[in-house]
């Protein structure tokens, strides 16, 4: 029998495209692209409306008030973006790959996502705390 998750994007409701989230909040690290190149690199600088501990958005309903520049993703978009990390669920979904063994509808728990270091939990800084000039000197590898 096939799981909700395993259909194709475009066939998920709106809160099966939401439950689909794996929430490793990599999508709220602040993210740098060369002009040159287009290439982008992520920082360890988290929006300061999410919550580390738990990997959240702190006020999802209002993000986009609070933060204008927060992305939504979107099912008819997201196979085109590119800077999502190789993990995200909804990146394998459009690219109709598998969710991996540590996604929370696979392995029953959202904690894997954090035990398999597939999270931003503990690696992070709060936006609060750095100036926008100064996201360079925060540039991490360990984003896919």
């Amino acid at each position: 029998m096939t799981e909700w998750w395993e259909q194709p994007i475009e066939a998920l409701d709106r809160d099966q495209w939401e439950a689909l989230c794996d929430g490793c909040a990599k999508c709220c690290l602040h993210k740098l692209e060369d002009e040159d190149t287009g290439e982008v690199f992520y920082t360890k600088v988290r929006c300061q409306y999410l919550d580390e501990s738990t990997c959240r958005c702190g006020d999802y309903s209002r993000r986009s008030i609070l933060v204008p520049s927060c992305i939504h993703l979107e099912q008819g978009s997201v196979g085109d973006l590119d800077w999502l990390p190789s993990t995200c669920a909804y990146r394998l979904r459009a690219a109709n790959q598998p969710l991996p063994e540590w996604h929370y509808l696979v392995s029953g728990s959202r904690e894997t996502v954090h035990s398999a270091g597939a999270s931003i939990r503990g690696r992070a800084i709060s936006d609060e705390y750095v100036h926008p000039d100064g996201y360079d000197e925060h540039i991490v590898t360990w984003v896919e």
